[in-house]
This record gives C-alpha cells, structure tokens and sequence, in this order.
C-alpha cells in the first residue's frame, strides 16, 4: 500500500511506501532526491500510517528503511526557509512543523508494536532523531549518525530529546556540541543501534529481527513496550511500583498463563493476544 498525501504532487512519487511481509510492515521513506528530508507531507504520512498501523491487529512488527543514499537527512530546509517570507517570519509554520515531528516520534514511541529501523546510510538530525526514536535499529557498516543543527546555527533541540534517552550525556552532548559524524560501530558502542552488519544487509536483518518479536504474543509486547518507556521517566520506588502492578496485571492475562503452562509442559505456547 502507497501512502500519499501531498496534494500538490498528485502525480509525484509517494513520500511514503508501505508493504506488509507476513505480520510486519515495512515503511520505507520515498525522497530519495531530498536525502529523505522530513517534509510536511512526509511527516503526515508517517503520523497517518503509524495510527492506522497501532489500530492494526494483524501488524505485530515494524520495520523503517528508506530509499536513496541517505536513511534521512533532517528536516526540509528548503520548505522552511520558503515560510520566512510569512507575516510572521515563519514563526507559525515552524511549530507547526517541530510539533507535528514531535508527535510523530511520540507516535513510533507510544506504538503498541515494536518498531526496528534499518539505516543503510546517513541519519542526520531529526533523521537521527527518527533512529533514537525507534525500539531497535540495525545499521549497515557504512551508516553514520549526526546531530550537526549547531554548525547552521540551527541546535538540534528536537533530536536532543531522543538522543539522550538512547546514550550516555557525554555522547550526547559531544553529538549535539561539535556536529561530528559518527560511524555505524561507534554508534553501537554509544547504544544508539543495537548492531552493525554488512552493507545491503540492514533491511533483511531488520525484517528478521521484527519477525522474531513477531512470533510473541501482541498483548505482551505491547504491555511491555509501554512499561519500559514510562518506568523510565519515574524514581527508583515510583518505577518498581509501577511495574509490579504491571507484572500483576500481566500475570493474569490469558497469554500469561497459556505460555508458564507451555513452558513447564516443554511445548510451544499458543497465543491469544489478550
């Protein structure tokens, strides 16, 4: 399925591309010609996709790839510098446009289903931002990672957000201070991928990996996803409290009690999703 939503470009190549594999959806962002900038029009399809997708049942996986050399390479500068001629210099438009990104991050964060990007080149800026927003991420050897907003006078405050809840704050500052590129093995090293693989062979280790996670029962999953990312945000008491009323709640799902059975009984469970 073609997710399309610029108006203006009817007949345009879809910003957006979308196939299902079996229970994963693989997203594939389609601007290969603007380094698969985060347009308006990109940035609405992702949201647009993403809903449909956490309403989606039958979707038990993500995958985020792109076409083109670049992964993504940020904002679309040429749109915004467009809006500085508005009667308000273009105030308006660009909190439009970091808060539409913003909630488009928060999509992929609040998803029920875990999301697994495959970066095969550069992810710069809000590009890297999509990365850290991301579950997982796979990148190929010749990937490599930047938050370079500071040598345009542009600080990546939105990236900052997602990158320094993926790595330690020295790495994130180092990232966010000096713009330097970073190649896919130290990005690893830093926490921000969970791996490094030949190159070409990022989106077909992201497919398997999301189908591994696949085969898991949908209602766990979510029930974790979700538990992790808040768990996070609160004190050491507040967090062990939270998750023992989550582990609660969880032990008396049917999914639960179908897979401790499986498990003693020495055969594979048979998940229900609830």
């Amino acid at each position: 399925m073609n997710i399309q939503t610029d108006a203006r470009a009817v007949d345009a190549a879809p910003v957006l591309l979308r196939e299902d594999d079996e229970s994963v959806a693989i997203l594939t962002l389609n601007r290969p010609a603007a380094r698969n900038s985060l347009s308006e029009a990109l940035l609405n399809a992702l949201f647009i996709v993403l809903d449909d997708i956490a309403a989606d049942k039958s979707v038990r996986a993500v995958v985020l790839t792109a076409n083109g050399p670049a992964f993504c390479a940020g904002h679309d500068l040429k749109e915004l510098t467009g809006r500085r001629s508005d009667a308000d210099g273009g105030r308006a438009y660009f909190k439009h446009i970091m808060t539409t990104c913003s909630a488009t991050m928060q999509r992929i964060v609040n998803l029920p289903q875990p999301v697994v990007a495959a970066v095969h080149g550069v992810a710069t800026a809000a590009g890297c931002q999509l990365v850290a927003s991301c579950d997982l991420a796979i990148a190929s050897s010749a990937a490599k990672f930047a938050t370079p907003g500071v040598d345009i006078g542009l600080f990546c405050s939105t990236p900052m957000v997602a990158l320094s809840r993926n790595i330690a704050r020295k790495h994130a500052m180092e990232m966010l201070l000096t713009g330097n590129m970073v190649e896919a093995e130290r990005a690893a090293a830093m926490g921000l991928v969970n791996r490094v693989v030949a190159s070409g062979e990022e989106r077909a280790a992201a497919i398997a990996l999301a189908k591994q996670m696949a085969a898991k029962s949908s209602y766990t999953v979510k029930v974790g996803k979700e538990a992790f990312y808040r768990q996070l945000e609160l004190g050491l008491a507040e967090a062990y409290a939270y998750a023992s009323e989550v582990m609660t709640e969880n032990m008396m799902a049917r999914d639960a009690e179908e897979g401790i059975c499986a498990f003693i009984e020495k055969r594979t469970p048979t998940w229900e999703d609830r």
